[in-house]
């Protein structure tokens, strides 16, 4: 069922995810989450019938993309929310958001840096730092309370 599922609905996917995002790469992220969550809804396709197994998959496709449209938009405003007014010196700025990030965790600075600077998910980097997803968000959350409050001081 799950070869004939994956080789029925993938290209399909991958073209409407391509067509609502304008990203192949990222269509191709949101097909494979959504049969990894068919995968773990294995007992309920099995009991659907080949149309509805179709509309499953788009359900879970579409949450997946406006979850990552929604946390685009909030992590963009949070980003520029904790950009300073501009300064007539860029390079003062940058150490003092050097300065600012030293006061945190080194641990937490880094998964910090990952997400913000080099742009991983927190999957990805809890997959790299082989830690719990939950774990990653946990202290990414924990960093921008804490830089928020001192930005505020």
């Amino acid at each position: 069922m799950w070869d004939e599922l994956y080789e029925d609905y993938y290209r399909e996917l991958v073209t409407y995810g391509t067509r609502m995002s304008g990203s192949k790469e990222l269509a191709e992220d949101l097909v494979q989450e959504t049969f990894v969550k068919a995968l773990m809804h294995a007992d309920t396709m099995e009991d659907l019938s080949p149309k509805k197994r179709r509309a499953w998959l788009y359900r879970p496709f579409k949450n997946l993309f406006f979850d990552r449209y929604r946390r685009a938009v909030l992590e963009n405003e949070y980003v520029q929310s904790l950009q300073p007014e501009l300064s007539a010196d860029p390079g003062i700025q940058e150490v003092e958001n050097k300065i600012l990030l030293q006061a945190i965790d080194p641990q937490d600075r880094a998964i910090f840096e990952l997400r913000y600077f080099e742009g991983y998910t927190a999957e990805e980097i809890a997959r790299m730092l082989d830690l719990p997803s939950g774990t990653v968000r946990s202290k990414l959350s924990r960093c921008r309370k804490f830089l928020k409050a001192q930005l505020q001081n």
